[in-house]
């Protein structure tokens, strides 16, 4: 009988390589390693070697930064996306992509069951299998952290260390670096070890070569730098002028915005699954990208329109960070958001300085603001009756007042 077939989200390091093995083991199964490349850069160098020399049949890096730029960040930025007033979604929005091409490569491999390395107590596993659930049911998910025997097998990184050891699994484990990373083409994120302690400062000097996408805003040049992001239906298709893809726009965005300490964010967070961590990301071009779109909407969006679309910010957030990107309600929402962008259309102007990012200016061939009717001096359209404003007020004013006068009687 042919053996099983397991496909693995692979990163390579130590938690990865060692449940590769152990599945091998565990299930006597063949083990399909799979590797998104969404933007980690050299992360990604020596991962076939080392997949293969561990123990994987098949290894599959693929690269998935258009798909991820276009599909994923650019959908997302256009609704505003931002969790609990901070967090731009960095490492939640990967997950759906990711778990999206195991399913894929399960089906055309024959495979049983996709398997992940993410803990019991994170928000990656509810990502990993809710994604799962929606493209593929018929799949199984396999998360040998929840399992009690590679629990008891690995109570800590000091026992994983000793079975890579006793593998012959090269991994790079230090005690000098004892948070972790995740790294993509929109942010990179670091938290546990030292960390974990919120009152750690994470500007501190002793842990300034952490960052890997930006500078610190001490550090960032003396002198600002403007840039020109240009906008159709929402999406930034230009950088000063030049024609760029999604990803072009990501890169070059996190380019500038790593170059002027802009992005970071220190947070404490709650977890879809009732825990409060803390994170600190890095997103410079994602925070570049984000402000540069909300302004383009104040010009171009529809009042009540652009409140409504807000209204739900926190709900579709909710939805990404929780891992139902492809459940019904969200994609109902992303309707709403795509017909409210129709007519986000124009240039922003932003000045970069030592971790800000300040508007500079703003202008669009379908702009809303009409400096006419908005003027404090004489009004030459007319369109406007300061007068008429009375009546406004009085009709606004009503239920207020009788509401006061029943208050009123009962003293």
């Amino acid at each position: 009988m042919a053996k099983q077939k397991i496909v693995l989200a692979y990163s390579g390091g130590l938690d990865t390589s060692v449940i590769l093995k152990w599945l091998k083991e565990t299930y006597d199964a063949e083990i399909i390693t799979f590797t998104a490349d969404i933007g980690q850069k050299d992360e990604l160098d020596g991962l076939e070697a080392k997949a293969l020399a561990t123990g994987a049949s098949k290894v599959y890096i693929d690269d998935l930064r258009d798909e991820f730029a276009q599909d994923f960040i650019y959908p997302m930025f256009q609704a505003g996306a931002l969790y609990e007033g901070q967090y731009l979604l960095g490492t939640s929005i990967a997950r759906p992509l990711i778990a999206k091409r195991m399913v894929d490569i399960a089906r055309a491999e024959g495979a049983t069951a996709i398997a992940h390395g993410a803990t019991g107590k994170g928000n990656d596993q509810v990502r990993f299998e809710l994604t799962a659930a929606a493209l593929a049911p018929e799949i199984s998910v396999i998360a040998p952290w929840r399992n009690e025997e590679f629990r008891a097998e690995f109570p800590g990184r000091a026992e994983m260390i000793a079975y890579a050891e006793k593998h012959g699994i090269p991994v790079t484990a230090s005690a000098a670096k004892p948070y972790s990373t995740d790294r993509n083409l929109l942010h990179i994120s670091f938290e546990s070890g030292m960390l974990e302690d919120p009152w750690f400062d994470p500007s501190a000097d002793s842990v300034k070569d952490m960052y890997v996408l930006s500078v610190s805003p001490e550090d960032a040049p003396d002198q600002s730098e403007y840039v020109e992001l240009t906008f159709e239906q929402g999406n930034c298709v230009a950088i000063n002028g030049e024609q760029l893809s999604p990803l072009g726009v990501m890169d070059k965005l996190n380019e500038l915005g790593g170059k002027h300490g802009i992005g970071r964010v220190d947070m404490v967070e709650n977890r879809f699954v009732g825990m409060k961590s803390r994170g600190v990301y890095e997103t410079p071009g994602g925070t570049i990208l984000f402000t540069a779109h909300r302004k383009m909407e104040s010009l171009t969006m529809d009042r009540d329109v652009m409140h409504l679309r807000d209204g739900l910010i926190a709900k579709y957030a909710t939805l990404v960070y929780n891992g139902f990107w492809f459940a019904p309600e969200r994609l109902a929402l992303q309707a709403l958001v795509t017909e409210s962008q129709k007519n986000v259309t124009g240039v922003v102007r932003l000045k970069l300085y030592k971790g800000n990012v300040i508007g500079a200016g703003v202008q669009s061939p379908v702009s809303l603001y009409n400096p006419d009717i908005a003027t404090m001096e004489a009004d030459p359209t007319q369109a406007y009756d300061q007068g008429d404003a009375t009546g406004f007020i009085r009709l606004n004013a009503l239920r207020l007042k009788v509401s006061s006068g029943v208050e009123q009687n009962r003293k």
